[in-house]
């Protein structure tokens, strides 16, 4: 991925809000960031080029990279782990300690979502500066977008979000947002910007942020309002604006689509509301096993990523088998054995995986390959344990960039759970949760509706989609005991200010508990 290029006199800047772990994070010449001095911001002489850079290089970096924002929404769940099979996905246990929930401020993908987003929070700071930059109204609004997506993440993972001006001095530290004060500034980002962002419906692929995809990051605020204020239970006129915006949403003509595995894929939907055009390889490669492969990707997978058994049987179907015809529910997907979809299924894949031949895969000592339900331990594992998932596919393109960010079925969901919890419509949230189950093929409805079964319909629709430890908090559920979770403290709902940031910046007070 392209790395961007800073003039050192930023760099002075940076180091202080962010400690990068590296050190040729720059802008590039053509980017045309303005300095009289080593101290002195002065502007951004081409805005287009540099907030291209935004989407196209940090929101992209972000949202593709497998370990940081990623991993530590998703492993730190009980929807997916990184077992180590030998010194594969060792790693000195970085991957073991968010699994297990024993990370502390010293965890280096801690450190890297803070300094990357915080980093896009900075820059797109300096664009939104009207004092030193003459933007458009529609690339300010794009800008702070930008700027509340990444804000809304450091107040959500660490409770607090540093924020500093362009003008200021490397001398200035960055002044400390309590997580009330964070959650207001983006909700001011997001309002502002709406107006000026574009009114474009699923017909078009959005390659930047609409008003859709503004009232889908509200309705994330309003709905976890009361865990970031600390309020104890959801206030039913936050829950009805919920309601409200994903109306708007829904009628900018955005809908659930039948075909859930179509989805993601690069053509368009009416579900896809924002994406980032971040590859996909890492959400399919980092599970499959060394001997599958495709044509554009001739090494084969890197045999890590897996699933719990215990989120696998969330599912209808078999509980040992995913083959055609097992009684499984479409999103559970499938494991084809006649060699369609170059032999690799979709969703879950469990027991013997074939090839494109249809012949019978085999690991590399030579036993079958037949993934196994079930884990001796997060260490010590052979190349068999645990149920692979796979959402983008390798006949769709290998390493296609298409991740989708936010998408309509979320949104349902939400408008769903926000009925349920006080919100006024004329829907009723039963029937919202029943209308998708029909669309992804399930063989029955629910007769009624409880907490748990929206939280697991969320489970099986949102599975890998950055979600899940954002759920979990917000149904009282992260700290609760799943499969190789030694952990089960509440103050683990915020990650640690890492050590590095604490050291540079005094203003920052590291969280309870760490």
């Amino acid at each position: 991925m392209k790395r961007e290029h800073y003039k050192s006199s930023l760099l002075i800047v940076l180091s202080i809000l962010l400690v990068f772990s590296c050190t040729d994070l720059e802008i590039e010449e053509s980017d045309s960031l303005i300095a009289d001095s080593e101290t002195e911001f002065t502007g951004i002489e081409n805005p287009g080029p540099f907030l291209d850079n935004i989407y196209n290089g940090d929101l992209k970096g972000i949202t593709e990279n497998q370990q940081d924002l990623y991993a530590l929404n998703e492993v730190t769940t009980d929807e997916l782990l990184v077992p180590t099979r030998g010194t594969d996905w060792g790693d000195n246990g970085v991957w073991r300690q968010l699994h297990e929930h024993t990370w502390s401020d010293q965890h280096q993908y801690v450190l890297n979502n803070w300094n990357n987003l915080n980093q896009l929070v900075f820059r797109a700071t300096q664009l939104i500066d009207d004092r030193t930059t003459t933007t458009t109204p529609e690339q300010t609004a794009f800008a702070k977008f930008a700027r509340a997506y990444a804000m809304f993440w450091v107040m959500d993972m660490y409770g607090v979000a540093p924020f500093r001006t362009p003008g200021d001095p490397p001398s200035v530290l960055p002044m400390v947002m309590t997580r009330a004060e964070a959650f207001d500034f983006i909700l001011d980002d997001l309002n502002t910007a709406l107006p000026d962002l574009p009114a474009r419906g699923p017909s078009d692929l959005n390659l930047r942020p609409t008003k859709a995809a503004a009232n889908f990051l509200l309705a994330k605020l309003y709905l976890n309002k009361h865990i970031y204020l600390g309020t104890g239970t959801p206030d039913a006129s936050d829950m009805t604006t919920v309601v409200q915006l994903i109306d708007s949403i829904e009628a900018d003509g955005y809908a659930l689509q039948a075909g859930y595995f179509d989805i993601f894929t690069s053509d368009v939907d009416t579900e896809t509301i924002f994406f980032s055009i971040a590859s996909v390889g890492n959400r399919m490669w980092n599970g499959l096993h060394y001997n599958q492969n495709s044509p554009d990707n001739e090494g084969g997978g890197w045999n890590g990523w897996s699933t719990l058994a215990e989120f696998y049987d969330l599912f209808e179907g078999d509980p040992n088998i995913n083959v055609p015809g097992s009684g499984q529910e479409e999103r559970r997907g499938f494991v084809p054995t006649d060699g369609s979809n170059l032999g690799i299924g979709y969703g879950f894949l469990i027991g013997q995986q074939y090839d494109e031949n249809g012949n019978p895969l085999r690991d590399r000592p030579g036993n079958p390959l037949a993934y196994e339900k079930q884990f001796p331990a997060l260490a010590g594992n052979n190349e068999r344990t645990g149920i692979r998932t796979i959402k983008y596919h390798p006949e769709n393109g290998s390493f296609t960039g298409h991740q989708i960010l936010f998408r309509y079925a979320d949104a349902h969901l939400m408008k769903a759970e926000a009925i349920f919890r006080g919100g006024t419509s004329g829907d009723d949230p039963l029937t919202m949760v029943n209308e998708l189950r029909s669309i992804r093929n399930t063989s029955s409805s629910l007769s009624a509706l409880t907490d748990q079964d929206i939280l697991d319909e969320r489970g099986r629709e949102l599975y890998k989609e950055f979600w899940r430890r954002n759920d979990l908090i917000r149904f009282g559920k992260f700290a609760e005991p799943w499969e190789l979770k030694l952990n089960n403290d509440d103050f683990r709902a915020l990650f640690p200010i890492p050590s590095a940031a604490l050291i540079s910046n005094p203003n920052l007070t590291q969280n309870p508990g760490y």
